[in-house]
């Protein structure tokens, strides 16, 4: 990388057409994974002016309801072509703040325009009921209406395409956004928001405060969270934040999304294709350096392949190629920061202390001293105990033997997070059962793919403590919007319901 951090994330910032001051004194400062550095010291939010900005997406509000749905996929449709036309840029701040290879920050693009495209068919198609009714001469029916200011708080892993999954989706649902991006990747929001102001310029009459960001820590994210003009509170991060975030909007009787935690599992069985196995293991625990929150943290082997299976894990651990993603053809990034490294060597002394083995896990010194970068951690455990139960948000993948599918989908389904998990057979019977009612306890559930690489097209979340929420595809529009049920009587009598009768004379 022949030019400097901190000019190549100034170039790329203003190729998005960013025109804010980026080294403010006193400013937050913007540190890449990459190096270690500081690329920026950017202006922060306070609560005053969270506040402002919520009242004026209020405001925008009022008035953004009333437009007809498909003119409001109309600017959807015209940030499409925006981000099309940024997708490099868009990327690459991604490896720059979050340590994602360019491939993975450029795929983070494209989902946001693969779900832009889906909300703009969607803005035709935001259909209600109608329902039997048991009077005569009436007629229900379920209408869909605007619901108020989103609200949308994201992580540092994927700092674009989840507030796109949301704010696709709540514009043309009717709704104004509020962004509060994660601490640590303000820059990317900062050029995805001057990519949406391009898109508004050639919308043309479009009410001020439409799509507004936030940049700040917690004192930010609470004025949204507690804020009674936020109709809608839509999360992403770990199990801990939603504890506090999902109580205080539910204590005002608000709405919200939760994207939690996920300690994901895949299970091999007997039939499984090895090679295919191997591959899919590999990219959903190593890639993004384990920085996932659908990365595969736990493996079931069966007794039969596991001496076959693992010992190929074990090599293709030890050859990945570790580095700067924007330097090399790296395939492992770094982890976002020192204490994501911390928590690892907790994690598997822990492991050690309970018996497993590990293999990898040291720090890699390719890179400034500064820059966190690691090998991947491969764990054989004698069960799924201690550090297993619990998600460390790092590359940790904790490898068991099973015998049994019935008692390996039990001890799949053990542990507090529910949000993606696989299973490699050509087995039809294995693959059912995983798809059962008494199968997998996932949001998502799927069958020799892996982990990791969901489409906008179906929902995306899980259940338990990953929050129940769902984002993206599927009729997860519904979030975002009010549903009334109306009964409309074109008689000139007044049957009551269930019979009852009220005869006044």
């Amino acid at each position: 990388m022949t030019q400097p951090l901190s000019e190549m994330t100034r170039d790329t910032l203003a190729a998005c057409g960013v025109s804010r001051d980026l080294e403010v004194a006193g400013g937050q400062a913007v540190i890449s994974p990459l190096t270690g550095e500081a690329v920026a010291h950017v202006a922060t939010d306070d609560a005053a002016s969270a506040a402002s900005a919520i009242d004026r997406a209020a405001a925008a509000f009022r008035d953004w309801r009333l437009v007809p749905a498909p003119k409001r996929g109309e600017l959807v449709r015209l940030f499409a072509e925006e981000l099309r036309a940024s997708k490099e840029e868009l990327g690459r701040l991604v490896s720059i703040e979050a340590g994602k290879s360019p491939s993975e920050g450029a795929g983070e693009v494209q989902e946001m325009i693969d779900i832009c495209d889906f909300a703009v068919g969607l803005s035709r198609q935001l259909y209600g009921l109608t329902i039997a009714t048991e009077r005569p001469g009436h007629r229900m029916m379920e209408t869909w209406h605007p619901l108020g200011v989103v609200g949308i708080i994201t992580a540092f892993n994927f700092p674009l395409a989840p507030w796109c999954w949301n704010a696709a989706l709540a514009l043309v649902c009717g709704d104004p956004v509020v962004w509060k991006p994660s601490e640590k990747t303000p820059l990317t929001a900062i050029g995805c928001q001057a990519v949406f102001d391009r898109a508004l310029a050639r919308f043309g009459d479009a009410p001020e405060g439409l799509s507004q960001i936030l940049i700040g820590g917690p004192e930010v994210g609470e004025v949204i969270t507690d804020s009674p003009k936020v109709a809608l509170v839509s999360a992403t991060g770990s199990t801990r934040m939603g504890r506090i975030v999902g109580p205080r909007v539910a204590a005002r009787f608000g709405r919200s999304i939760l994207e939690l935690g996920g300690n994901n599992a895949g299970i091999v069985c007997p039939s499984a294709d090895l090679d295919m196995a191997l591959r899919a293991i590999a990219f959903g625990a190593m890639g993004t350096a384990g920085q996932r929150c659908t990365t595969m943290r736990r493996l079931f082997v069966h007794d039969s392949v596991y001496d076959e299976l693992v010992p190929a894990l074990k090599r293709a651990y030890a050859s990945v190629s570790i580095g700067n993603p924007l330097e090399t053809d790296a395939l492992v990034g770094p982890l976002i920061d020192a204490a994501a490294f911390d928590a690892m060597g907790v994690a598997l002394r822990t492991a050690q202390e309970a018996g497993g083995t590990v293999h990898g896990g040291e720090r890699v010194e390719v890179g400034p001293e500064t820059a966190i970068y690691v090998r991947p951690a491969l764990v054989e455990m004698p069960a799924q105990t201690g550090p297993v139960m619990e998600e460390t948000f790092a590359p940790i993948l904790y490898v068991m033997r099973y015998s049994d599918l019935d008692a390996a989908i039990e001890d799949h389904n053990a542990v507090g997070g529910g949000l993606s998990s696989s299973i490699f057979t050509t087995d039809l019977r294995e693959m059912e059962v995983f798809l059962s009612a008494r199968g997998s306890d996932c949001g998502i559930a799927n069958v020799n793919i892996g982990t990791s690489g969901a489409e906008i097209g179906g929902a995306f979340g899980g259940e338990k403590e990953t929050g129940g929420g769902r984002e993206s595809g599927s009729d997860a529009w519904r979030a975002y919007m009010r549903r009334a049920t109306n009964t409309i009587n074109y008689s000139r009598d007044l049957p009551l319901a269930q019979g009852v009768t009220f005869d006044i004379g």
